[in-house]
């Protein structure tokens, strides 16, 4: 089954894309807001909920697009949809001057707002942990 797609846009508190690149492109910015830990293994992203020593998750994903202060998007290696992905990308609002993070995900329509949930936990997490 087809995934359905999911985007929710957000506006940053920042008029700079090289304050908030970082966050959405290193491991240690990840780290801040989208999983607990975050590694790099050549394209591989590494990322790991939850405490490693207890109950934890770990994914892989595949970096299929980087453009720098623009977009990332990924790949879930244990993905069985080949047309999804998920990506983050930054645009500059033409009336405030802040830039926008645009998030695009793929999930099952009957897991849609989980999600979506999930989503906005974490961008809740970037903005206590950046102030973005």
């Amino acid at each position: 089954m087809r995934k359905q797609q999911l985007t929710i846009e957000r506006e940053l508190r920042s008029k700079s894309a090289n304050i908030i690149w970082p966050f959405l492109s290193t491991p240690a910015g990840l780290s801040k807001w989208v999983a607990d830990s975050v590694e790099t293994n050549g394209d591989s992203y590494i990322f790991t909920w939850g405490e490693v020593w207890k109950h934890h998750e770990i994914r892989t994903a595949s970096l299929i697009t980087y453009m720098k202060n623009d977009v990332i998007r990924f790949a879930w290696n244990d993905d069985t949809d080949e047309n999804a992905y998920w990506e983050l990308k930054i645009v500059r609002s033409d009336i405030t001057g802040d830039y926008i993070l645009i998030i695009t995900d793929f999930a099952e329509e009957d897991d849609l707002d989980t999600i979506y949930d999930l989503w906005e936990k974490n961008l809740e997490r970037l903005h206590h942990s950046t102030g973005l």
